[in-house]
């Protein structure tokens, strides 16, 4: 019965397409990444579509504390007690799907075979079931972690105008595109003080990737310093959510029709030539 009611319930959340996913990544921690990938997936739920936030920041993720609720699994727990992914997937009230980082396992990106099996076969489950599934990544990366960010259909690059951001995020950039040069990428500059600084930051580092890695890069717009953000971080609760007419909540609403317009229209660098498991697969059997 318990099969059966399983199988059933897989067909009814079955989108009938594979998930888009998006690897969320910063060149430094602190810019607003994991903040950005909250509110961004809560307000494409509000548009109806089904979403999925993976957290793989192990031991610094904080998906779980930005929304002020207490997971009872975690990604760690899934692989240390044998968990099927449905036993690991929280959903808040509102409909976003998520899966916290935990702590606890230093080597989840450095899994031997039986492990790796293991969470394609769980990933494979959802993948069906979602029309985004984003990654949101710790800053910078490990050899391991980047197999999860090249695999991923588009990558979102968090940064802010801050002279040391912006280097660390040209460099993360450099360090991904050398390994995977159709990978798209999408600029999100975070806390400018104004749309003028926002505007010449972004285009600067749009200058800068195009000018040394000869790559064009999306920019799908900027986020303001906004008193707001912070307000809601401490009363746990996303501005998307609580102060939904805020400067940053209609910001990040622009963003995102941007952002849909782009894909919508199938512009550049939407090219998608293998499922995120394949592409993960490949590179797995390569390192």
């Amino acid at each position: 019965m318990n099969d059966q009611a399983h199988q059933l319930r897989k067909q009814m959340n079955d989108t009938g397409k594979e998930a888009k996913t998006i690897a969320v990544i910063s060149g430094k921690g602190g810019v607003g990444k994991s903040n950005i990938t909250l509110n961004f997936a809560l307000d494409l739920v509000e548009r109806g579509k089904k979403v999925l936030i993976f957290d793989l920041d192990i031991g610094m993720g904080n998906i779980d504390i930005l929304l002020g609720l207490q997971s009872q699994y975690s990604i760690v727990d899934m692989f240390n007690q044998h968990l099927p992914i449905e036993k690991v997937i929280e959903t808040t009230t509102t409909g976003l799907s998520y899966i916290t980082a935990g702590s606890g396992l230093t080597d989840l990106f450095q899994m031997n075979e039986e492990k790796i099996n293991f969470f394609l076969m769980q990933f494979n489950e959802v993948l069906n079931r979602y029309d985004y599934i984003f990654f949101d990544m710790g800053a910078g990366a490990t050899k391991e972690s980047l197999f999860y960010i090249l695999s991923a259909d588009e990558c979102f690059v968090v940064t802010t105008p801050e002279p040391t951001a912006m280097m660390d995020a040209y460099a993360m950039i450099k360090h991904v595109y050398h390994r995977n040069n159709e990978l798209p990428f999408y600029l999100i500059m975070n806390r400018a003080t104004s749309s003028k600084e926002g505007e010449i930051a972004t285009e600067r580092l749009k200058r800068v990737v195009l000018q040394f890695l000869n790559k064009e890069c999306v920019a799908l717009g900027q986020l303001p310093l906004d008193a707001v953000v912070s307000k809601s971080v401490t009363k746990q609760q996303p501005f998307i959510m609580s102060e939904p007419k805020s400067k940053v909540a209609k910001e990040l609403h622009r963003l995102i029709d941007t952002y849909l317009n782009e894909t919508d229209v199938d512009c550049v660098n939407s090219k998608q030539p293998r499922s995120f498991i394949t592409k993960l697969k490949k590179l797995i059997r390569e390192r």
